[in-house]
């Protein structure tokens, strides 16, 4: 297996915490986004929609969607479990992390990329920031009240929900995104989790 990765862009980190968290190690090969290398015929040849993370199996076979690129994982290497381990938890795990990916992820990317894109010619809409920025914090509150008590996003282990949560938050720090601070749950959860190994930038 080889993973085309750019370890600062918000799916390749929700991928590479999944890994971290399955103690799964991947030959990996650098596509740097700022540079614009995802648009060069090379990599289009490898995924054209220009997306990262791609894993590439080893018979050529890829899988271009980071989801798509976890479950696989997950059903290759079952333990630890990241999807739940029976139907109505795997359903839950899959509903919490959807509405992160949706409500929290794309709404902080969207502020981000109308805002002051770190990606070359990307020109963005103050508006449509503006807007998602209000937006924001009704979703935040949702998270943060699912999350409750709870040591993990979606309860006593971590999952795929915690995965994609890191990134997002990840991604609005460096984007200057403020996470409202009355989201305490998810404040605590943040500086809880990002001690975990599976948090480091990766060495392959």
């Amino acid at each position: 297996m080889k993973l085309y990765t750019f370890p600062f862009a918000p799916n390749p980190i929700k991928l590479d915490v999944f890994l971290g968290e399955k103690k799964l190690e991947i030959p990996r090969q650098m596509v740097n986004l700022a540079h614009g290398e995802q648009n060069t015929p090379e990599f289009l040849a490898i995924n054209p929609l220009g997306a990262l993370p791609v894993l590439e199996l080893d018979d050529g076979t890829r899988l271009c969607e980071s989801l798509a690129t976890i479950q696989y994982l997950d059903e290759l290497h079952p333990e630890p479990p990241m999807i739940g381990r029976d139907p109505l938890e795997r359903a839950r795990v899959r509903e919490i992390e959807r509405t992160i990916e949706f409500g929290v992820l794309a709404r902080v990317a969207r502020i981000i990329h109308n805002a002051n894109s770190p990606l070359p010619g990307v020109k963005g809409i103050p508006e449509v920031a503006a807007m998602e920025r209000a937006r924001l914090p009704k979703l935040l509150g949702i998270v943060d009240a699912r999350i409750g008590e709870h040591p993990f996003v979606a309860g006593a282990e971590p999952s795929i929900a915690d995965c994609t949560l890191y990134a997002a938050l990840r991604f609005a720090e460096f984007g200057k995104v403020e996470i409202d601070p009355g989201c305490r749950n998810l404040h605590r959860w943040l500086a809880s989790f990002r001690e975990r190994p599976s948090t480091k930038p990766p060495t392959s």
